[in-house]
């Protein structure tokens, strides 16, 4: 007697075939787990000088951007968020992403289903292969806006925003450079922040 398919399906996620599901949710400690395409994915989790960049990052940018003060506000900034995208649908956790406010007005209950207006990801040995040939498409083809893409061993910034037929480098910035990058070009933003230990 054989299984009836659709009994084996997940009923949170019945598009996904129960061995990704089980990857995804079972994924060992210190292992980061997505599922894009109907692909599971795993990584082990980021460096100390990796974590640390992602929060410099988000700090620099939280209260001008988060909470209005010395900038504009209007966004809600958040590191780590779990993402739900499209119907399959893509599961995934950007280092940083951040929503304007009128799209994402009040806390989400479990994973984000809005699609973020910008995502940061910081790159690492063991994810750069990763973020580049499958992340960054997965981003526009979702329709995110701004994405910039930052190097902690290199010490380098790109940012990348979205036209009808892929990405665009807008800006590319390195070391201790202080730059102005869309969508957060309100304030200036120094680099050698992100570097320090």
């Amino acid at each position: 007697m054989t299984s009836d398919p659709a009994r084996s399906r997940d009923p949170e996620f019945p598009d996904l075939s129960a061995e990704v599901i089980a990857g995804y949710r079972e994924a060992p400690q210190g292992t980061v787990a997505e599922v894009i395409d109907g692909l599971l994915y795993t990584m082990t989790r980021s460096r100390p000088i990796h974590q640390r960049v992602g929060g410099e990052m988000h700090g620099e940018l939280r209260d001008p951007f988060d909470r209005g003060r010395g900038g504009p506000g209007g966004w809600v900034l958040l590191p780590e968020p779990e993402l739900r995208l499209g119907d399959l649908p893509d599961l995934v956790e950007p280092d940083l992403a951040g929503w304007h406010r009128d799209r994402l007005p009040a806390p989400p209950r479990g994973a984000i289903a809005v699609v973020p207006d910008w995502v940061c990801e910081i790159l690492s040995t063991s994810t750069r292969r990763h973020d580049l040939t499958v992340k960054m498409p997965m981003y526009f083809r979702h329709g995110v806006a701004h994405a910039w893409l930052v190097d902690a061993d290199t010490h380098t910034l790109q940012v990348y925003r979205r036209v009808t037929d892929g990405w665009l480098l807008a800006l590319s910035a390195s070391g201790d450079d202080v730059v102005r990058a869309a969508p957060f070009d309100a304030i200036d933003f120094d680099l050698a922040t992100l570097w320090r230990w």
